[in-house]
């Protein structure tokens, strides 16, 4: 089910949360639980399945280092002072070296399931061109199967860190932790350690709801009117025939795609945020507007900040992180997981070490290069158009995957196509209401700094602006047959 659809607007949503409202407080997680599974199953029923066992088995690895870990410590010992007097919070060697089996164990299994159903016909593909015998199966592949797998794992993790004190022993509420369908089809990617208390006590109020609204609203306009509309045009552009292309149409198009999946991704994430406010939630944010970045460093602390920080707390510090090994190995290997999180195409995979290779370049003219960063006006102003150059060409990889199409797209942008003949110009793509949109994208893009008006007039302005802001949604996904979710194939 997509949040942009009016099966979900006008009914799921609005029937749960008048369920949930009315629904006794003991009672609101597991209602929530029920409505986030059948959210889930109504796109894909059979996958309902692999999701509810990737959930029972981090359950169990989680009550497992319980029983390892935190009750065998002292009484009055923490997991912090546990680690401080040598013990990591499991008491002896043996339960310590067993809790680190279990945490292994379930490494295996999440990235095992992972790889089955996400990469498992990728590699069977490529292992056909060295044995032709080899059979390929066609595997599905589940709807957000890559969220909900990092958020089992990162639970289980932090379990294992704390010596198992923190375990939710409850399994309706990991699952509900897990499967919440506010976030559960594309992100953010929570960490359990955000909204355990949530999950026992939250609060609600009109307040709350409100801005829950607000958020949902700006997030939905940002998918259902400018992200169709860059999307059709990127699209129409980069789907069409290359031969026939000139470098200002391919530009056009790598620009408008460029548009599309930030308004589109960020758009969900504002609507997931919104969501869970509505539901007494805070998720943490997801984008801090990426395309005002000055350097790829800072495009990938703005970016899908969930998953950057997932990929740092656990997979680059306990590879040494800055401090041990090499650390600018530590970063490849991070941006080649990051690549590789993305999909099983030879296109993500350069993708992710496209962005590497330039993270690495700064890291290494920062810390040997003999002159000063300079922070002047002209300076930002190189750095960002540079930035964003990375990121247009980066996305083209992204979009296209396949390599003979991302390098033929490539050589077209830098005027490969120059002296030949060219169907169709600019002009056929630029209407003026196309203009009118590239440019609305494009302020949305840019953090706009205002002092909020206080009063009842601006209240009630506020209202009746969001009021029809959400109709004019309504107009364009009633009249518009476009409506994908980029994030959705991960």
């Amino acid at each position: 089910m997509v949040f942009s659809t009016i099966v979900f607007l006008c009914m799921f949503l609005p029937i749960t949360i008048i369920l949930y409202y009315v629904m006794p407080k003991a009672l609101k997680n597991y209602f929530l639980l029920a409505a986030s599974l059948f959210f889930y199953a109504w796109g894909e029923p059979k996958y309902l399945l692999v999701m509810l066992f990737s959930i029972f088995c981090n359950y169990l690895f989680g009550i497992w280092l319980f029983r390892l870990g935190s009750r065998h410590m002292p009484s009055g010992m923490d997991a912090g002072m546990a680690e401080n007097a040598g013990t990591d919070g499991y008491g002896t060697d043996r339960r310590r070296k067993k809790a680190k089996l279990v945490v292994t164990l379930a490494v295996i299994v999440n990235i095992g399931i992972l790889f089955v159903f996400k990469y498992m016909t990728f590699a069977m593909e490529n292992l056909q061109k060295l044995i032709p015998s080899l059979p390929v199966w066609q595997i599905a592949l589940p709807i957000g199967i890559s969220f909900y797998t990092f958020q089992g794992l990162s639970y289980v993790i932090d379990v294992y860190r704390d010596g198992g004190k923190n375990v939710q022993k409850n399994p309706c509420k990991l699952a509900l932790y897990i499967s919440m369908f506010p976030q559960l089809i594309a992100g953010p990617i929570v960490r359990y350690k955000d909204i355990a208390l949530q999950l026992d006590t939250r609060t609600h109020s009109a307040e709350k709801f409100a801005d829950g609204v607000t958020r949902f609203v700006t997030g939905l306009a940002k998918k259902a009117i400018l992200a169709n509309m860059t999307g059709a045009l990127a699209d129409s552009i980069m789907q069409g025939d290359f031969s026939v292309m000139s470098a200002s149409v391919a530009w056009l198009g790598a620009i408008a795609y460029t548009l599309q999946i930030y308004l589109d991704f960020s758009g969900y994430s504002d609507m997931a945020i919104g969501l869970g406010k509505m539901f007494g939630f805070t998720f943490l944010e997801n984008f801090d507007h990426p395309y005002i970045a000055t350097s790829v460093r800072e495009f990938w602390r703005r970016w899908h900040m969930s998953l950057s920080g997932w990929f740092r707390d656990y997979l680059y510090i306990p590879l040494g992180g800055s401090r041990s090994g090499n650390v600018y190995l530590n970063l490849l290997l991070v941006f080649l997981a990051t690549g590789i999180w993305h999909g099983a195409a030879w296109g993500f995979l350069l993708w992710g070490l496209w962005h590497g290779f330039f993270v690495l370049l700064e890291r290494f003219l920062v810390n040997h290069g003999k002159q000063k960063v300079r922070s002047g006006i002209a300076a930002k102003a190189f750095g960002w158009l540079y930035t964003m150059l990375v990121v247009v060409i980066g996305w083209v990889l992204f979009s296209l995957v396949q390599l003979d199409q991302v390098l033929t797209y490539l050589g077209i942008m830098f005027g490969k196509n120059a002296g030949g003949f060219h169907a169709y110009g600019l002009r056929y793509y630029l209407s003026n209401q196309t203009i009118f949109y590239l440019i609305v994208s494009v302020l949305v893009c840019i953090p706009w700094k205002w002092k909020k008006p206080e009063g009842l007039v601006f209240d009630v302005l506020q209202k009746i602006l969001i009021l029809g802001l959400l109709v004019l949604c309504f107009v364009f996904i009633i009249n518009s047959s476009y409506n994908p979710f980029i994030y959705f194939r991960f």
